[in-house]
């Protein structure tokens, strides 16, 4: 786990927190009240919920529930919990009844230190996803906005319409970008506000990493740790034919003995 965690309060901003996680390069903040203790967590997903600039909303609305983790407990138990909850950090308390924080625990944490030469030997391609959402780099930002927030998904491959792979926009992206304001605007192409929205290709990450669908999923472990990235996309011929993200490499992960 990480300790000493960059945490905000329940009565703060949430305009506030929105610049804590561009500026220091979050993804998540732990939700804290007025005694020290862990009422919830806050990510990058809450924040694209966020629809004004200069709203007086406070993290308290937008705050969610966490899985309970404590220090002492197993690292394979921890990932299931993660699993669980589908959430890809959660606070680690000192203890249940103690709920002051110890730490914050992520499935990047985890995968970092499996033990890779433990792995059953599998390719990506029987576990990667094959049916992928992706997005035109001219496509308007609101529209990846409305279906990140609808499908809840953390990155969208960015494709050619010749189908070629030219990168990745990801929640990161659009609150870095600061374009996510204007997304509630229309999540739909046919709207006449989407006019307004900034291009994907304004806000996209290139170049996009990416695997071979015969590549072991050790190794597509270690291109996500190594890149720092939450996903990374199965490629042919430069054309998309899968993806695998976090979940599915921790999913796999505790169906072998590397966690042990």
């Amino acid at each position: 786990m990480t300790k000493e965690p960059v945490c905000i309060r329940e009565n703060d901003l949430m305009t506030h927190a929105r610049h804590v996680l561009r500026d220091k390069h979050l993804h998540s903040l732990p939700v804290l009240d007025s005694g020290g203790r862990v009422t919830g967590i806050l990510d990058d997903h809450d924040i694209l919920r966020l629809q004004s600039n200069t709203s007086d909303v406070t993290v308290n609305g937008y705050a969610h529930e966490f899985p309970l983790i404590t220090p002492d407990m197993d690292v394979k138990d921890a990932a299931k919990e993660l699993l669980n909850a589908k959430q890809h950090r959660a606070p680690v308390l000192n203890s249940s009844t103690d709920k002051t924080i110890a730490g914050i625990i992520s499935d990047k944490d985890i995968l970092h230190h499996a033990h890779l030469m433990k792995m059953h030997l599998r390719n990506v391609s029987q576990i990667m996803n094959t049916k992928v959402m992706t997005a035109y780099n001219d496509d308007p930002v609101s529209k990846v906005w409305g279906n990140m927030l609808e499908h809840n998904y953390s990155g969208i491959p960015v494709i050619s319409y010749n189908d070629e792979v030219l990168g990745i926009v990801t929640r990161s992206n659009l609150i870095k970008a600061g374009f996510i304001r204007t997304g509630n605007r229309s999540a739909d192409t046919h709207d006449s506000l989407s006019g307004d929205s900034p291009k994907v290709e304004r806000v996209m990450s290139t170049p996009l990493y990416s695997i071979s669908s015969t590549t072991p999923v050790s190794k597509a472990i270690k291109s996500l740790v190594d890149h720092n990235i939450g996903r990374i996309c199965v490629t042919e011929d430069s054309r998309l034919v899968g993806m695998v993200d976090r979940f599915s490499l921790l999913k796999e992960c505790l169906e072998s003995p590397c966690l042990e």
